[in-house]
């Protein structure tokens, strides 16, 4: 498949480009690192109750799948990806003041819906304009995206002690705030010209190759892994919330998220050694395990007197529960995937996460509110219908590479 050829200026490689990427990426996962933990936390404070704080999650998830893919569309006719970034970035700063009006239901539903359009290419723009670099200049894509993971964790913890200082009345401050570090990261994002190929998720390119990737074996996978991802929507929505009722102190609420993290990240570093040779199937399907797993225990922790200490061990299962469903799609879509669909592979992966975990998210509330934390056993069984759709898949015959 031929590309535009590259002009003059997009040869030459922009001063300290891994430090600026480096520095965006870090930006961009600090407001993210607040938001997933202790959103929740500010609108049960807020006063709404479970079926409202479900919606108020869900709602953007289902509208950022429809958005996502259109938005990254337009940014690839763009001259430049990080001018689109920029703006986008902007408004959201904008749109996250918002939630300093008074917490009526509609107000912040309606920011939180404008917040999914103009917040979620934040990533997939940021991951084209570091992978441009990878493609043009060698750079390292890992040395870069991980100072995102590290900015996360970050977050987490420092937000819980935050938290614990002010109460959860600071938590859109602290958005805001984070938005604005962004912000100031973009402005220095190196200009790399009209980009050659697809952002990730975009539209453009699952118009002209998205129904070729429709085949049984590749949807039973990208269906297993999003129900697998879409099990842990009980614990981003009432997590948090069912650890302050517990008693757990919001430094600890933050030291357990960001727990997790550091679990996701020693599985990534882990990855070359042990899991190299791993097939998708076989990440996927340890993903489902361990999430199994992670679900059935997490109601048991408390009452059986494990204390934060099985929190802990529950958390550190994160790493595999969803670190290894992110690297199985990859290798998924590398060994079922030709390279000039993957745009279009990644964005049926992304419409199938999004939909399930929006799906999942919604009706937490109801399952909360009517179980408590006996609702992580349903989350228990999401997680093993997604793990025998991905032995389903594994049965399955292997196909062709797609296109071929």
């Amino acid at each position: 498949m031929s590309l535009p050829p590259l002009t003059p200026d997009q040869l030459v490689k922009p001063r300290h480009f891994e430090l600026r990427i480096a520095l965006l990426f870090a930006a961009l996962y600090i407001p993210a690192g607040i938001h997933l933990p202790y959103f929740p936390l500010w609108l049960a404070e807020a006063g709404f109750g479970p079926g409202e704080i479900a919606v108020i999650l869900s709602a953007p998830m289902f509208l950022r799948v429809l958005t996502t893919p259109l938005i990254t569309a337009y940014a690839d006719k763009a001259s430049d990806r990080a001018n689109v970034l920029l703006g986008l970035v902007a408004v959201s700063v904008m749109a996250s003041l918002g939630y300093f009006l008074t917490p009526a239901y509609g107000v912040v539903l309606g920011v939180s819906l404008v917040l999914a359009i103009v917040w979620t290419p934040h990533a997939p723009l940021t991951d084209s304009l570091a992978l441009s670099g990878v493609r043009r200049f060698g750079c390292d894509y890992s040395r870069m995206r991980v100072w995102g993971s590290a900015a996360f964790f970050i977050a987490n913890f420092a937000g819980g002690l935050v938290l614990a200082s002010t109460g959860a009345g600071s938590v859109p401050v602290m958005i805001t705030a984070g938005l604005a570090l962004t912000l100031a990261a973009a402005l220095f994002a190196p200009r790399l010209g009209r980009p050659r190929l697809p952002s990730p998720l975009s539209a453009a390119s699952l118009q002209d190759a998205g129904p070729a990737l429709f085949s049984r074996r590749f949807m039973l996978f990208a269906v297993g892994a999003g129900l697998v991802a879409a099990s842990h929507a009980l614990v981003y929505s009432f997590g948090s919330i069912y650890w302050r009722s517990i008693g757990i102190s919001e430094a600890m609420v933050g030291l357990l998220w960001a727990w997790a993290v550091v679990a996701e990240v020693a599985v990534f570093a882990a990855f070359p050694r042990l899991f190299a040779r791993s097939t998708a199937g076989g990440l996927l399907t340890m993903a489902g395990i361990a999430a199994v797993i992670r679900w059935t225990a997490f109601p048991l922790i408390w009452p059986i007197g494990l204390d934060v200490a099985g929190f802990l061990v529950a958390q550190s299962l994160h790493g595999f529960s969803t670190g290894l469903v992110l690297l199985g799609v990859q290798k998924m879509i590398a060994e079922t995937v030709p390279d000039h669909r993957f745009g279009a592979a990644i964005g049926v992966a992304f419409f199938a996460n999004g939909f399930c975990m929006a799906a999942l998210t919604l009706v937490s509330g109801s399952i909360y509110a009517q179980m408590g934390p006996d609702g992580f056993y349903v989350m228990a069984l999401v997680a093993g219908l997604g793990l025998c759709l991905v032995l389903l898949a594994r049965r399955s015959a292997p196909e062709r590479r797609l296109g071929r």
